[in-house]
């Protein structure tokens, strides 16, 4: 083979690569778009907007093993139980989210439990009025037990399914140290869209059928369906 032959199959094996890795790179993000819009039908035959939340956080979750058994190199998470630097974030939960946690505690709490929990929201949602930026507050999530871990983690909003990290002193570092660089909390990005299509499906959702679509901050909004 001589100097010419040899650049020119060189420069045609990179140039097929090259496209090959255009279309997977287009296929990856019509991944999402299918996903929202097969998400979306879905939540048409929703009864309510909670079943609707049921749905998506059930949807959203296997999506997300799905990525995470299919799709190579992914990291491997600092996070496990009793972690809860995140859960001192301030949090936004989209139409339904509320309305499930509030069944799962009326299900699984007990009264005692149950008043201690509305004491803890109204303090939160106090604390958070009297701030002009309520999302910089660092003050711990009142469905958090002693132990630091979430009382309501099987339907935890999808948020704060979405939120992981590969350091656990980054995340300490971001939400309580100093951040002097301002830097947040590196996501894997394709749980991240993930939920974030599921929230946004909701959103729609809600929207569709006359109600109010916006995304409500968590202690104020579960507030509203305990007291309710």
């Amino acid at each position: 083979m001589d100097h010419d032959e040899a650049r020119l199959r060189v420069i045609e094996d990179i140039a097929t690569v090259g496209e090959l890795t255009r279309m997977v790179t287009q296929r990856y993000d019509a991944m999402f778009a299918e996903f929202y819009a097969v998400l979306l039908e879905t939540l048409d035959g929703a009864s309510d907007m909670a079943d609707a939340a049921l749905t998506t956080m059930s949807v959203a979750d296997a999506a997300v093993d799905s990525v995470r058994s299919n799709f190579a190199g992914q990291p491997h998470f600092a996070c496990s139980k009793g972690c809860s630097p995140c859960c001192h974030l301030f949090v936004a939960v989209p139409p339904g989210v509320a309305e499930v946690i509030a069944a799962h505690v009326d299900n699984h709490f007990t009264v005692i439990e149950r008043e201690k929990l509305v004491s803890r929201l109204e303090a939160k949602v106090a604390a958070d009025a009297a701030s002009a930026t309520p999302q910089l507050l660092r003050t711990p999530c009142a469905l958090l037990d002693d132990g630091g871990s979430c009382t309501v983690y099987a339907v935890r909003p999808l948020s704060c399914r979405s939120f992981t990290s590969t350091s656990l002193p980054r995340c300490q570092q971001v939400v309580f140290g100093d951040n002097p660089d301002g830097g947040g909390v590196d996501q894997n990005p394709a749980r991240y869209r993930l939920y974030e299509f599921a929230t946004r499906a909701l959103e729609e959702t809600a929207r569709r059928r006359g109600l109010p679509g916006q995304q409500q901050g968590l202690s104020s909004a579960l507030l509203q369906q305990l007291a309710g």
